[in-house]
């Protein structure tokens, strides 16, 4: 007879016991909520509206003189020169301009909120390198007297992000920036969460100087590479469980890690990533990082120093949300250009953004575009206003993966439409009338459309 080592048959004996369990009764399979904080938002209440008169920039690179645009259920109809149709309201924009709505990718309103106070200042978790498990929305604090301040400079959508602490910061969300008394009320259904990372110098210096990785730049990177390893793992795991139970096993489901479901969601392709980045190599390697573990690396925020990688990111399909005239505030965002926009612009299938990071500058993103586009045309470029306003419409409406549902006059498209009182891009210019969905939710000449926070009543 044949006879076994003692190892030997526990070896057998384990892998005949691994084989009951895994072909045994299924358990109740083990499912991941991937949207746990669902979107409450429902459109107001809104009439069919004619705009006449107007000159039209369509977010598509077209501009209409004398045209018109017509919505009704919430979406956009038609756009073009003397149409006729039956509705509830028309608006005569003689000598006026209709943009779509303006969208900043960058915000942090809600989650530094005014008034700058200790006790609301929530955008930051600077507890670790890494912590991809939070998500800015559930510091979003809607009553911000800065969301009305912004919907009064146009702004129909934006993204909320965690701040730049750390190396990977959290999720962001989108927003639709009308006024509610919850998050959930705000947030825009069905848009893609982002995660925030950040390169350079500020993760360095936070954690470097609590003697905690990283210290450098090549710390940095490392801590990037570890956590991008780990959720590769962890998804790994998940796969192989959703593997074997449709196979008819009953395995163990792997251990739940929310910081890990958020890593392994932008590499299923779920979640985008928005990157602040200045530095031209920097956004190099994180482009690289982003094709050694099989992820898009999006759009790269602030991006100084773009220029003189548009081809690059253009190639790879990466937006760049640029500011026109920031610089100088750090080492990291020395090496500036004012013509930075219009140069990652040139490049065919660019996505240039311009974006605010500010509470104050996002009540005039149409300025900031203007400003581009005017000191560009200084210097020998030729972009027209119909070109500069995708900066702000629909190039930010791709950065976000919403561009198939707002950022453009089309048929189809969510009803997101500002009526300016003359050449958006005019210092002088200001929004008159502010559309979300097809309901009216600025007027400046009416004091029924100029909503306040509940934070300022009785304030003076």
């Amino acid at each position: 007879m044949q006879k076994f080592a003692p190892s030997l048959l526990v070896m057998a004996l384990g892998v005949a016991l691994a084989g009951c369990q895994d072909n045994g009764p299924q358990d109740p399979k083990v499912s991941i909520n991937k949207n746990p904080y669902p979107s409450t938002y429902q459109p107001l209440a809104s009439q069919s509206t004619l705009i006449i008169n107007a000159t039209v920039l369509t977010g598509t690179g077209e501009r209409l003189d004398n045209a018109d645009v017509f919505f009704v259920d919430g979406k956009v109809q038609q756009v073009g020169k003397d149409l006729s149709v039956q509705v509830d309201k028309t608006i005569d924009a003689e000598g006026k301009w209709v943009t779509p709505g303006i969208i900043d990718v960058h915000s942090h309103l809600g989650a530094y909120p005014t008034p700058s106070v200790a006790s609301h200042q929530d955008g930051n978790e600077m507890t670790s390198p890494v912590t991809a498990e939070v998500w800015v929305e559930h510091s979003v604090w809607p009553q911000d007297p800065g969301f009305n301040r912004a919907r009064e400079g146009g702004i129909t959508s934006l993204q909320i992000l965690p701040g730049s602490a750390n190396l990977i910061g959290g999720r962001g969300v989108t927003l639709k920036n009308i006024p509610s008394h919850t998050m959930q009320g705000m947030k825009f259904p069905d848009a893609p969460y982002g995660l925030k990372m950040a390169c350079g110098e500020n993760p360095k210096r936070v954690y470097g100087r609590k003697g905690v990785l990283p210290s450098t730049r090549m710390g940095n990177m490392a801590g990037y590479r570890t956590a991008w390893i780990e959720a590769t793992e962890y998804k790994r795991e998940w796969d192989k469980y959703e593997s074997d139970y449709s196979a008819g096993k009953n395995p163990a489901a792997p251990h739940r890690d929310i910081k890990l479901d958020t890593l392994a969601g932008v590499l299923e392709g779920d979640i985008l990533i928005h990157n602040h980045c200045y530095k031209a190599e920097e956004m190099a390697m994180m482009i690289d990082l982003g094709k050694e573990f099989g992820y898009h690396s999006g759009t790269f925020h602030h991006g100084v120093e773009a220029y003189k990688i548009a081809d690059l990111l253009a190639e790879n399909g990466n937006c760049a949300a640029l500011w026109p005239d920031w610089w100088g505030f750090k080492m990291e965002a020395y090496d500036m250009v004012q013509e930075n926009v219009a140069i990652v612009d040139a490049v065919k299938n660019s996505c240039a953004v311009v974006h605010s990071d500010s509470d104050t500058t996002i009540q005039r993103l149409n300025q900031e575009a203007g400003k581009v586009m005017y000191r560009a045309n200084d210097v020998g470029y030729d972009i027209s206003e119909q070109h500069a306003i995708k900066w702000i419409t629909s190039n930010a409406a791709k950065s976000l993966g919403i561009d198939d549902k707002t950022g453009s006059l089309e048929a189809g498209k969510q009803a997101d439409v500002v009526i300016w009182n003359q050449n958006p891009f005019s210092v002088y210019a200001k929004a008159e009338q502010v559309f979300i969905d097809g309901a009216k939710v600025y007027d400046r000449n009416d004091d029924k459309y100029q909503a306040q926070s509940d934070f300022m009543l009785g304030q003076k």
